[in-house]
């Protein structure tokens, strides 16, 4: 009898949490855009249909979100570690940066040299959403397809939450998903 009261008790407290929001986290629309200000950095592992034959890739993330006139940029480097030795991965650096302006609509922001997709330039922008900060990227493929990329930043207790997902032609080709701590201001 003890037990099932202490289960029942454990089941309500978890209902109560999903249902009143996590401890310790700010209330839906808290955050403002300076909130994001800050270098965080991190690690995780990205998974796509592959993984299950060829395993996890290791990531290193590295994101700089600071005010920028009129807006915000938003730089990043991912350090990529798959395939070769295990003592020795390939390792592989990428880095963006991206200026965002603001725009008529609170919270969304426009990539400053938004491209048009149609000629082969991506077409960006973020929006500021409850505690997430996300951006997507449009790209129209020479043969009509496209690339969506999105970047959920989302701040908690913890730091950053980061999920990447890229979708090509409706599909999701890769899912990134790491956690991040603030390093400074």
């Amino acid at each position: 009898m003890r037990i099932a009261v202490l289960g029942a008790c454990a089941g309500l407290a978890a209902l109560l949490i999903l249902l009143l929001g996590q401890p310790g986290r700010a209330a839906a629309g808290d955050l403002s855009i300076e909130a994001f200000y800050g270098n965080f950095a991190g690690s995780g592992i990205a998974r796509s249909d592959d993984s299950d034959y060829f395993g996890l890739t290791v990531r290193d993330f590295d994101v700089t979100i600071r005010p920028a006139p009129n807006g915000l940029s938003i730089s990043w480097t991912t350090v990529i570690r798959q395939g070769g030795d295990p003592a020795t991965p390939d390792i592989r650096r990428k880095a963006d940066s991206l200026v965002f302006v603001s725009t008529d609509r609170a919270g969304v922001y426009r990539a400053e040299n938004a491209g048009d997709p149609l000629s082969g330039a991506p077409f960006a922008w973020a929006r500021l959403a409850d505690q997430t900060l996300t951006v997507h990227s449009l790209a129209v493929l020479d043969d009509g397809g496209y690339v969506m990329q999105t970047y959920n930043r989302t701040l908690n207790d913890l730091g950053m939450a980061l999920e990447f997902i890229s979708v090509r032609d409706g599909e999701t080709a890769r899912r990134v998903t790491g956690r991040l701590t603030k390093q400074s201001d």
